[in-house]
């Protein structure tokens, strides 16, 4: 599909939305899709689609859109028509879109807080108040909780007054609170269908409690925490109470996939040495100057590398074969490292790795590592062998590849756990690190076994 043709196609899914939004079956991530590609290509008609989308569906695609995109809204609408736009969404992704604006003006960001809802307001403010990684700041208010000594009936009115009203979306359960409104259980709807309407939530729940004993979390729990209880207990929402267990919010599976993506995302761009930030901009010289940074880092360990090559010139001027094979000893390490890196830094962001049991990680990724040393040892031993002709030529380089595959296991384990000690994250300059390793121990075991055994 030619350029042209997938600007109509775009411009064609953004008029078929517009034409019943409320009813669209049309993803709103598909919207944002199509509003980024015309933004970029075709300046005016992004505008015009902009101001054409309802205020009360343009906060959850503007949240999709990049940093970018989202400058241009803030620059073009009025403070009244953002504030609308904010008190549409959700509370967690009002907060989300207030800070954003914030980063790009924070004055109109002030003038939108000002000419809010005062009950809209104070939730934004509450929610802000949580530190980036504190369960707290990826909870929503909107819930529905029922008083123990209300009766089912007297809820389910309730619950259906604010379904009409539009303040709630997406109720999975009817949180059940006592004295202070601190969490006592947690009950899900197509429960309630089965209760007396005419008893009481007290009544009916004598003798069932267990059943209903709602896994929660604490606002000020580590997300990521949270996010391994939602894996553990396959959830769809967790409700949220503070340190005196009264009920302030709920977590819903949404927020928590898009914890886990950011959370992969960032893992992998820190294992290239890129900057996950940077990279989802377009601006093209930001990509480029972080890159930048962690090559040159690169750079420096490739010197490294090379002085212990130096090292050895005269050892490879006099075996011209080992200028050949040098290589795939430093290539079979790198991979092998990388591959134990990557499974470790992995199983640290999922929590599958405490450091207390850090050892057996390690006997497990240095033994992996040591058998599939030997065997490529072998396989690569017998080809230099029937390359060259010389059998000591096969034995030094599968003697190096069994301590360059052996180290590589080790340190691909290693280095990720510390640096996770120190609290550094453990994907930042893990690969970088393991590069030198690799080619170091590699080039000199290669070449320091060919000095001994191959050189008279």
């Amino acid at each position: 599909m030619g350029k042209s043709e997938q600007i109509e196609h775009y411009k064609g899914l953004i008029e078929s939305y517009l034409k019943d939004p409320e009813h669209s079956d049309i993803p709103i991530s598909e919207i944002a899709k199509a509003m980024r590609y015309i933004g970029r290509e075709d300046e005016e008609s992004f505008h015009k689609y902009l101001e054409k989308i309802p205020n009360e569906y343009l906060g959850d695609i503007v949240l999709e859109l990049p940093e970018k995109y989202l400058r241009d809204v803030v620059e073009e609408m009025e403070t009244e028509e953002l504030a609308e736009v904010i008190e549409e969404l959700e509370s967690d992704d009002a907060t989300d879109l207030i800070q954003d604006i914030e980063e790009i003006d924070r004055d109109k960001a002030r003038e939108i807080l000002s000419s809010m809802d005062e009950e809209d307001r104070e939730e934004i403010r509450k929610l802000k108040s949580y530190d980036e990684d504190q369960a707290g700041s990826y909870m929503q208010t909107e819930l529905f909780s029922a008083h123990i000594d209300e009766t089912v009936q007297s809820s389910i009115d309730r619950l259906k007054k604010l379904k009409a009203e539009g303040e709630l979306e997406n109720v999975h359960q009817v949180y059940i609170v006592g004295t202070f409104g601190k969490l006592m259980f947690a009950i899900p709807l197509e429960d309630i269908l089965t209760f007396d309407f005419n008893k009481t939530y007290k009544e009916i729940l004598k003798g069932r409690e267990e059943d209903f004993k709602p896994h929660f979390v604490h606002d000020t729990d580590n997300i990521h925490d949270v996010a391994k209880l939602f894996r553990e207990h396959d959830l769809t929402v967790v409700p949220v109470v503070n340190s005196q267990n009264e009920l302030v919010g709920r977590i819903t599976s949404d927020d928590i996939y898009d914890v886990l993506q950011e959370s992969a995302t960032e893992q992998i761009y820190n294992l290239a040495g890129v900057d996950d930030e940077a990279e989802e901009e377009e601006d093209v010289f930001e990509a480029g100057k972080k890159r930048a940074i962690w090559l040159l880092i690169n750079l420096f360990t490739a010197i490294l590398a090379s002085f212990v090559i130096q090292m050895f010139d005269a050892t490879i001027q006099s075996y011209v074969a080992l200028a050949v094979l040098m290589p795939i000893v430093a290539s079979m390490g790198g991979n092998a490292g990388t591959q134990t890196l990557t499974v470790t830094v992995r199983q640290l962001a999922l929590g599958d790795i405490e450091l207390k049991n850090a050892k057996e990680t390690i006997k497990k990724e240095v033994l992996l590592s040591l058998a599939n040393g030997f065997l490529f040892a072998l396989v690569l031993g017998v080809v230099s062998w029937i390359w060259f002709h010389e059998v000591k030529l096969g034995f030094v380089i599968a003697a190096s590849m069994v301590i360059n595959l052996l180290m590589a296991g080790f340190f691909g384990a290693v280095i990720p756990l510390v640096l996770k000690r120190l609290n550094i994250d453990p994907a930042v300059g893990s690969s970088v690190i393991l590069t030198t390793v690799t080619d170091v121990v590699g080039f000199f075991s290669f070449l320091g076994l060919a000095s001994i055994f191959l050189i008279k």
